[in-house]
């Protein structure tokens, strides 16, 4: 059985990073996932005035909940979604001008709903350039909170966002959701709110959020689901055992779901409340699977999907389409590159097993995508990325693990 250590979560860390500068007093937060979207989210708290101390295995960040120190800041954003959607909100809620941009890639995703939600909050701001999209100025004067509704069809971030913000504001917030997808990860930014002393509130569609602020916290950051779903599937792939030990039943992260999609296809599956073990038993079965909720996993699933006993059939994830690039597009790409027929819809992508022919990934800067199609690689040899080094958006150290993984399992293909 082999034992492997999965960075720390993006998404537990960035609203970690968001809550701590927002909190009354100190807060430390313990194995803090260290990628470019957190470093990002990080100098973009300094850019912004807070103090943020990075150390090797815990950073201190020093709250600030009347807002950012500085009167006039500019940051920018990088790939980071978390970054580019959280930090203007929490901008926002200080006083001064912050501008905010992106990379081109982060230019081109979405941010209209948050930013209209903020506006009808009575938020001073502006696109400079394409309405909904950054780059953007916020001209803060505080928040006065209120009723809202929004449209988080596209992202949950919106609405993390906007929770975030809530006990920030002078009078609350109560925000009605029209439609929710990502539901786990509003449950995190709940759960974490409430663990930095918010009083947060959901009842149906509505959260209630009072405006009574946060206390800073000594944190744990929980290893990232999403990024184990790599191991999970490779082992589950190959016919070994895996364990990730930190993440289990307990675990804040929706995506531990994704054990239970490879527990039907045929895996074996035991899961404590903090670890989770993968047993591949030589057979993947196809299946059809609604990965609404858990759509970062979307790639991993469709990589392995060539080598099941039938077809692969993925709903409801329009929105992965909206995320560092279509990832629908992309992965039907790069398995008709691979000689494996695919069929696709707006929201569906349906895989037909095939063997795998070598061939070059076309990642398109996006870390899910040749994280995902690099587990292929474990049974296909001659599969080589275009853009290997994206992967240092959430795990900078990815391909030397899977060569670890490679080397410890015996497995030289080709």
């Amino acid at each position: 059985m082999t034992i492997m250590q999965v960075p720390g979560s993006k998404s537990v860390t960035a609203r970690a990073l968001f809550l701590a500068a927002a909190a009354r007093g100190t807060t430390v937060l313990r194995r803090p996932l260290v990628s470019d979207d957190t470093e990002g989210f990080a100098q973009g708290l300094a850019a912004l005035g807070y103090r943020v101390e990075r150390g090797p295995r815990a950073w201190t960040i020093g709250g600030r909940p009347e807002g950012p120190a500085y009167g006039e800041a500019e940051v920018f954003c990088r790939d980071g979604a978390t970054t580019a959607r959280f930090l203007p909100a929490l901008a926002a809620a200080g006083r001064g001008v912050f501008r905010f941009d992106a990379s081109a890639q982060m230019r081109r995703r979405p941010l209209g709903p948050l930013t209209r939600a903020l506006r009808e909050l009575g938020v001073d701001l502006t696109h400079e350039e394409q309405e909904g999209h950054h780059p953007l100025t916020v001209r803060a004067g505080g928040i006065k909170g209120g009723r809202i509704t929004l449209d988080a069809g596209l992202s949950s971030q919106f609405l993390t966002a906007l929770l975030l913000v809530g006990p920030l504001t002078a009078e609350g917030l109560e925000i009605t959701v029209t439609d929710l997808v990502s539901a786990p990860y509003v449950e995190i930014t709940l759960a974490m709110m409430r663990g930095f002393g918010a009083e947060v509130r959901r009842e149906g569609d509505t959260f209630h959020v009072p405006p009574h602020g946060y206390e800073a916290a000594d944190y744990a950051i929980e290893p990232d689901a999403s990024t184990a779903s790599y191991p999970l599937a490779a082992a589950a792939l190959t016919g070994n055992t895996i364990t990730i030990p930190g993440l289990g039943s307990g675990a804040l992260q929706g995506d531990v779901r994704f054990a239970g999609v490879l527990e039907r296809m045929g895996a074996s599956v035991e899961m404590s409340p903090d670890s989770m073990t993968v047993t591949g038993t030589g057979r993947l079965r196809g299946l059809t699977v609604n990965m609404r909720d858990i759509s970062d996993t979307v790639p991993t699933l469709a990589a392995i999907a060539p080598f099941a006993d039938g077809p692969v059939r993925i709903e409801d994830v329009y929105n992965t389409r909206v995320k560092e690039c279509d990832r629908l597009e992309a992965c039907a790409e790069n398995l008709r590159r691979l000689g494996v027929p695919v069929s696709l819809g707006r929201d569906w992508i349906e895989i037909t097993p095939a063997r795998p022919r070598p061939a070059e990934i076309a990642c398109h800067g996006d870390h899910r995508i040749a994280m995902s199609f690099s587990v292929t690689g474990l049974r296909t040899p001659g599969i080589t990325l275009d853009d290997p080094g994206c992967v240092k958006k959430t795990f900078p150290g990815f391909h030397e693990a899977l060569a670890g993984l490679r080397e410890e399992w015996g497995i030289h293909p080709g």
